[in-house]
């Protein structure tokens, strides 16, 4: 018997995915980014990501089957993300998928976003070993994971508490006035630069580490970098950008993979999974592979395209999700802007 056919909503943020999932296998993946209208404002604003979910969600849709060569009518089920992220955007997604429920007579399962990250990867590499940890960092996310059921028990082991460290990628690069988003310019300075400048490692003294050992702060960074920044300028001196982004990278990374080793070692996980926007970086995925093999830790890193948002990775959430019996979402679940890792189906 063929697997479930599971169609994919995902309109947390900027981009407005849609993907089809059978088993571990990725049959179609549509995304379309509002990213260049949010990019005058520095950051996403979330009326205009709410249009442009509305603009973009029915030609996704198309698109998906379209590249997949199946019929509406051929989808077994609907995964939609119902939460975290930006309250109005949620709302789209969650909107077309309870439409296309009702029309196609199908079961609706409403997922969660971070959970989505993390299942992403098996569409890659194949089931994820249980339990594993999930280091999921981007935009507005800084987590550490121990994943002992992607369909339905994860537990938190740390989060930011301030900044993420997507969110510190922006703030600096605006302040460098690189583009926006700002994790793929900075990670691009930063090959030709040296780390030349000391920057904060936030949350790792010995005092910090006792409340917040797996715990992330990137706020600190930000402020270090921008006061140097800013002593640059009243000094009339030249601002080394590819040094300054070298330099504030590997304190991000350092900090990033360090924990997590930490995570894996001190609760007996021998996989990590790192996952979400950030996961691209070019100098996460080489420090992470370092002292993952150095700690004897088997490392997973899904495909760039599968890090940002997209609707692959609700689908393959989804499909777990139907694999393993759980039951779908009631119709009138809500869209949750808050809603915790540990809920993975509401």
């Amino acid at each position: 018997m063929d697997q479930p056919l599971v169609l994919g909503i995902e309109s947390s943020c900027d981009e407005t995915g849609v993907g089809l999932v059978r088993g571990h296998t990725l049959l179609a993946d549509a995304v379309a980014s509002s990213m260049e209208q949010h990019a005058p404002f520095g950051g996403v604003v979330p009326e205009i990501a709410s249009r442009a979910h509305l603009e973009a969600i029915v030609p996704m849709i198309e698109s998906a089957c379209e590249k997949a060569s199946v019929r509406l009518s051929d989808v077994d089920a609907i995964a939609v993300t119902a939460g975290p992220g930006l309250a109005g955007a949620l709302m789209v997604g969650v909107g077309a998928a309870k439409a296309l429920a009702l029309g196609l007579g199908k079961p609706v399962y409403g997922v969660n976003h971070l959970a989505g990250h993390v299942a992403v990867d098996q569409l890659e590499h194949g089931a994820l070993p249980e339990p594993c940890l999930a280091l999921l960092v981007s935009g507005g996310h800084s987590n550490l994971l121990q994943v002992n059921d992607i369909s339905g028990d994860i537990v938190s082991l740390g989060n930011t508490i301030d900044d993420a460290a997507g969110e510190a990628y922006d703030k600096v690069a605006r302040l460098l006035d690189l583009p926006y988003p700002g994790g793929p310019p900075i990670d691009r300075e930063a090959a030709s630069g040296s780390v030349t400048i000391d920057f904060p490692r936030g949350l790792t003294s010995r005092k910090d580490l006792e409340r917040h050992r797996f715990d992330f702060s990137f706020s600190g960074l930000k402020t270090a970098v921008a006061r140097w920044v800013e002593a640059r300028h009243r000094a009339g001196e030249p601002v080394p950008v590819a040094d300054v982004c070298a330099s504030f990278q590997e304190a991000v990374v350092d900090v990033l993979t360090r924990k997590a080793i930490d995570a894996a070692l001190t609760h007996g996980i021998h996989d990590l999974v790192i996952s979400g926007g950030v996961a691209a970086n070019s100098r996460l995925r080489a420090l992470a592979e370092e002292r993952a093999a150095a700690a004897g830790v088997r490392l997973r890193v899904p495909k760039r395209n599968l890090c940002t948002d997209n609707g692959a990775m609700i689908a393959a959430l989804g499909s777990e999700v139907v694999a393993r019996g759980r039951p779908a979402s009631a119709l009138d679940f809500p869209a949750d802007s808050s809603q915790p890792v540990g809920t993975v189906v509401v």
